[in-house]
Formats: C-alpha cells, sequence, structure tokens
C-alpha cells in the first residue's frame, strides 16, 4: 500500500495529513524465524506483485529462503517511533515507514540490527547519532508497544489499514491492498459527507 499511500499524501495535499500507525503484525510469541511462515509466505509473493503491482526483491527472496532471519514488527516499529519523536512530521514517517519496507522487502535487509537503518536516515535529514539513542531507549520500547495497544483498541485486525479520522470518528477506507482509484473515491465521498455534515 506504501506507493498508493503516497500518492494519496500528494494528491490530497492540503486537505488531509497522512500519518503512519504501527500495529505490530507479528510480534511476541508470533514472532520468530522466518524459515516458519516461509512457504506461505513465498507461495503468495507472485498474488501480491499481480495484485500491487510492487516487486519483492531477490535479496529478500533469499533472505526468506535461508530461513535464518527473525520475522518481528518490534524493531522497526520501534525504529518508525523513534524517527517520529525526532521529526515531529508525519510526511516524512511516512517517507521513512516505506523506506524500512523497502530495506526489507526488496533489498533484504535486517529490520533487527540498528545500523540497518543508518542509510535511510540520511536522505530524511535525521540524524544517526540521535536516531540510535532514541532507538535504544526504553521509553521508545515502551512507546512502541502503547501504539500496538491503541492500534488494537481501534479494532484493527489486519494490515494494511487505512482510516480517515475526522474529529473523534473514524472511517476504514481499505482493510487490506486497495487499488489507488478506490481508495481516492471512497476518501472523495468521506470528505463530502463530512463538509455537508458540517453546513447542516
Amino acid at each position: 500500500m506504501s506507493p498508493i499511500i503516497n500518492r494519496v499524501q500528494q494528491e490530497f495535499a492540503g486537505r488531509i495529513e497522512v500519518s503512519v500507525l504501527c500495529g505490530g503484525m507479528v510480534k511476541g510469541d508470533d514472532a520468530g524465524p522466518i524459515a516458519a511462515s516461509w512457504d506461505y509466505l513465498s507461495s503468495a509473493l507472485d498474488e501480491v506483485e499481480k495484485t500491487t503491482g510492487v516487486r519483492f526483491g531477490d535479496d529478500f527472496k533469499a533472505l526468506g529462503a535461508a530461513g535464518v532471519y527473525v520475522y518481528d514488527s518490534e524493531p522497526p516499529s520501534r525504529a518508525i517511533v523513534a524517527f517520529r519523536q525526532i521529526t515531529q512530521a508525519p510526511a516524512r514517517a511516512v517517507a521513512f515507514a516505506h523506506a524500512v519496507q523497502v530495506a526489507l522487502f526488496r533489498d533484504g535487509q535486517d529490520l533487527n540490527e540498528p545500523s540497518t537503518y543508518n542509510a535511510l536516515l540520511s536522505p530524511l535529514g535525521v540524524d544517526v547519532v540521535e536516531f540510535q539513542r532514541r532507538f535504544a531507549a526504553p521509553e521508545t520500547a515502551r512507546a512502541a508497544q502503547q501504539e500496538f495497544a491503541a492500534v488494537a483498541r481501534i479494532g484493527v485486525q489486519g494490515f494494511p489499514t487505512a482510516v480517515l479520522r475526522l474529529g473523534e470518528q473514524g472511517y476504514v477506507l481499505a482493510r487490506g491492498y486497495q487499488p489507488y482509484e478506490q481508495l481516492r473515491q471512497g476518501l472523495e465521498q468521506l470528505l463530502r459527507d463530512e463538509a455537508g455534515a458540517q453546513l447542516r
């Protein structure tokens, strides 16, 4: 969904603010060597590529086939939380989250290794030393866990999920992948409905 969300961010600039929340798809007892789920994951790659147009890299496929990589959502989520703490810029956090996904799913990099993130920070103007300090801080790990809990409380049960928040109300735009045009139409309709309700 990253290319779709990036396009929403560009084409709806000034109308909505896009942000990323981490839900922790694979965490706790579910985290472990990718070998445990590689048969399922590898069989789904072609279908995901056909449906979305994205391509998984040979380095990711080799990482999965080797089977030892520990698949755990906590470290990359903690990295995104640390990045947000430093930048206080939701648009830049969206770009960083996309870069994190590319690092794993195209380049086969180890997201459990803190140094993996260093090359992703420079293009986004973030100091590596400050990032690494925040990444290692216990309070950042706690913030990531709190974010997982908050995402669960709003009822997100699968990833990715796109939600539009209007005031205190949240509207699910997509559960799983959705083509841009379909997402755009739903988003436009919700924004029109909200504008109409404010006029009444």
